[in-house]
């Protein structure tokens, strides 16, 4: 058993212990600052010149973030055409994540598509099988909401237990950016749904022809035809020049390289007699259509890409959290394993089905800690752990993995993915 019971956590013991610190920080860096050349000598960059406006026409990071990028796990899938790469959450901060870190998932690689000679299409049970191009659709009043984007494979592989080692890969498969679009409702009130419209097949253009069944009611809800992300154009990965945006729902219904639209009067899974994404359960039969991604957690820093660097005092513990039913009101954290509970301080909008960021501060003196959060939504749902899912549903799955996760951080401040009873 991790003895933590030497570790502060109360807000004013933190006060308390971060004044006493950044006294000596303080007290410390001016007696250093004489002899440090890092402050007293003029550096490199001091001395010359930089490149001026021209020379980076499209603005990119720092060299030194080189290292903040999407990674792949290459055993996961046996071709990269078909695979996927993770968003380095354990790297962010804030709730937006930047057009390049997004992470990506493929079928059939990314469709190099000319916006020119792209079109979209509305046809089946419509009293008007209409074809638009990308400046049809610039005439429609557009939208900007911010919303998560997360696989329904995100966690999957921590199912049978801690798998990957680190918050990328654990729960990299999302990301949560601002859209601008058109919603998808005044399109098809352009066509005319019929009233046997209660089903609607969404299909990209790539060459894996990716298609997924979504409810009329969904459908004329809250969905968005996106053509912009964070202000610009998608990137290509992200579905260029038109992707679907079905908030608070599994990725893998947000099409990319949007193509057609057909209104049917049922499901085309079902048609078809497959079921494409579903939950096996311990009897061998299958949850079908769970497409809401429920309320779930990460603590992205310290984790296991992100150990603790400096030796005990004052600590800042921060992660995001999320839900497809609303948003998050309350963040619980701890760092002992779940024997205390704390509430975490949430910073930033507060937006539906978007990612919440929230903060613990306290004062670590050194011992091993065992960290997880555990999130609340607007619904009064609460993010479960994993052995709650597990007496549930069993070993079977891959989707829908919300459980709550843990880190094991040790004296030296190093992070393991762990599992605790």
């Amino acid at each position: 058993m991790v003895d933590t019971s030497g570790i502060k956590t109360s807000r004013r013991g933190f006060i308390r212990a971060g004044l006493a610190a950044g006294g000596a920080i303080a007290t410390a860096g001016v007696a250093r600052a004489a002899g440090d050349p890092a402050i007293t000598e003029l550096q490199p960059w001091m001395q010359q010149l930089g490149e001026g406006v021209d020379a980076a026409p499209y603005g990119m990071p720092s060299p030194f973030e080189a290292n903040v990028k999407r990674r792949t796990v290459p055993w996961l899938t046996a071709d990269p055409i078909s695979s996927i790469n993770f968003t380095p959450l354990h790297e962010m901060d804030g709730i937006i994540t930047p057009n390049g870190l997004c992470f990506e998932r493929h079928h059939g690689g990314v469709a190099a598509v000319d916006p020119a000679k792209h079109r979209l299409m509305i046809n089946g049970l419509v009293d008007r099988e209409l074809v638009f191009t990308m400046e049809d659709l610039m005439r429609f009043p557009r939208e900007n909401h911010v919303y998560f984007l997360e696989c329904a494979a995100n966690s999957g592989m921590e199912w049978r237990g801690a798998q990957l080692n680190g918050c990328q890969f654990t729960h990299g498969m999302i990301h949560n950016v601002m859209y601008t679009g058109v919603p998808l409702r005044l399109l098809l009130e352009e066509a005319g749904v019929k009233p046997a419209g209660t089903w609607l097949l969404a299909e990209g253009a790539d060459a894996s022809g990716m298609t997924r069944s979504i409810p009329m009611e969904k459908a004329l809800d809250d969905c968005l035809v996106a053509f912009k992300m964070n202000g610009e154009a998608l990137r290509p990965e992200q579905g260029y020049p038109l992707r679907l945006v079905v908030p608070g729902w599994e990725g893998n219904m947000w099409i990319k390289w949007l193509r057609r639209f057909e209104v049917g009067d049922q499901p085309w899974e079902q048609r078809e007699e497959t079921s494409k994404y579903t939950d096996l359960m311990p009897d061998g039969r299958a949850r079908k259509f769970t497409w809401a991604m429920d309320a779930k957690s990460v603590i992205t820093n310290p984790s296991p890409q992100a150990p603790i660097t400096h030796t005990k005092g004052p600590t800042v513990l921060t992660g995001v959290a999320w839900s497809g039913h609303g948003t998050i009101p309350r963040v619980d954290v701890t760092i002992d394993g779940g024997k205390n509970w704390h509430e975490a301080r949430i910073s930033g909008p507060s937006l539906d089905k978007s990612m919440h960021r929230f903060y613990f501060e306290f004062d670590w003196d050194g011992s091993a800690l065992l960290l997880q959060s555990r999130a609340h939504d607007s619904t009064g749902y609460v993010q479960p752990t994993k052995n709650e899912l597990r007496k549930i549903r069993g070993l079977n799955s891959i989707y829908h993995n919300n459980g709550i996760q843990t880190w094991y951080v040790n004296e030296k401040g190093e992070a393991e993915n762990v599992e605790i009873s």
